[in-house]
């Protein structure tokens, strides 16, 4: 049986992984993805309909442009019969064809199928999504693989970041 937080665990590791066969195990085959971009330093589509048009946009697309992708959804995973999740979300990765590090932030709001645990609407906000140095992704790799994953504390987040480039603004976000 799939419960809310398998279903989300399931995303993040299709997507960190670029595993799109994981996502049968996250969203029914009809679910509907809406996305709100709030930079101009990433785009996506802001409707996708269908679980294999969203492994395409959150999976398959995404993968042929980063690697080193690591994602974290902060505070806990949604009790065992939720119908909805919100969380904040925090993202590294690196741009496979220069190795320049992304940091993003934003918010995830799942709604689940009833009792069955599998998303069938998915909301995410890009509040942020900042370009950083080569040099800075092996810091920034290793701060976001010390934390617990996929299921991180802010307050944990917040006090062990390493001091890189402007990292004080997608820190903010975590702290209001």
């Amino acid at each position: 049986m799939h419960t809310p937080a398998n279903s989300i665990e399931h995303y993040i590791h299709a997507k960190d992984g670029n595993r799109p066969d994981l996502l049968r195990h996250c969203f029914t085959p009809d679910a509907s993805l809406e996305m709100t971009v709030r930079t101009a330093t990433i785009a996506f589509p802001a409707q996708t309909s269908g679980r294999s048009a969203i492994a395409d946009v959150l999976v398959s697309n995404f993968a042929r442009t980063y690697e080193n992708v690591y994602t974290l959804c902060i505070g806990q995973p949604p009790a065992g019969h939720a119908s909805t999740h919100a969380c904040q979300w925090l993202v590294g990765m690196s741009v496979k064809d220069s190795g320049e590090l992304r940091l993003g932030c934003g918010d995830y709001l799942w709604q689940f199928v009833a009792g069955a645990g599998l998303v069938r609407h998915l909301s995410i906000t890009i509040e942020h999504m900042q370009e950083y140095a080569a040099q800075d992704l092996e810091p920034v790799m290793n701060w976001l693989q010390s934390l617990n994953y996929p299921w991180c504390m802010a307050a944990d987040m917040v006090s062990t970041a390493p001091a890189v480039g402007d990292l004080e603004s997608i820190l903010k976000f975590f702290k209001s």
